[in-house]
C-alpha cells in the first residue's frame, strides 16, 4: 500500500467507525504514548531492561503501526500530504547530509 492509499485507508476507517478524529492535541498526546510502547520494547528486547511480564505479549511491528496509524491520523487532520512531505525530506537531508555521514569517522 502507498502512503497515499494508507492515508485514505485511515481516513475511511475513522469516518466509518471511529465517528471522528480525536482532537490535534488528544492525537499528539497518543502519539506520544504510542511512542512510549515503542521506547518500552525497544528497551527490553535491545537494551539492558528485563521483561516484566504484562510486556511480554507486546510486538514491536504492532505498537510501530500503532505509532503509524496515530501520526497518519494527524496528517489528515492538519492537511499534511505524507508522501509529498517525505519526498522533500528526502531531498532536504539528501542535500544537508550528502557528505556529512560518508565523512563521519565513527561510521566507519
Amino acid at each position: 500500500m502507498t502512503i497515499a492509499e494508507a492515508q485514505n485507508k485511515v481516513d475511511n476507517w475513522i469516518k466509518t467507525y471511529g465517528v471522528r478524529y480525536f482532537s490535534e492535541l488528544t492525537n499528539m498526546a497518543i502519539l506520544s504514548e504510542e511512542v512510549g510502547e515503542v521506547a518500552r520494547i525497544m528497551a527490553r528486547k535491545y537494551g539492558e531492561q528485563s521483561f516484566k511480564e504484562s510486556d511480554k505479549d507486546k510486538e514491536l511491528a504492532d505498537e510501530l503501526a500503532d505509532v503509524l496509524w496515530v501520526l497518519i491520523c494527524i496528517a489528515n487532520q492538519t492537511n499534511v500530504d505524507l508522501t509529498e512531505a517525505l519526498q522533500k525530506n528526502f531531498q532536504k537531508k539528501t542535500q544537508r547530509d550528502k557528505n556529512r555521514h560518508i565523512n563521519n569517522a565513527k561510521l566507519k
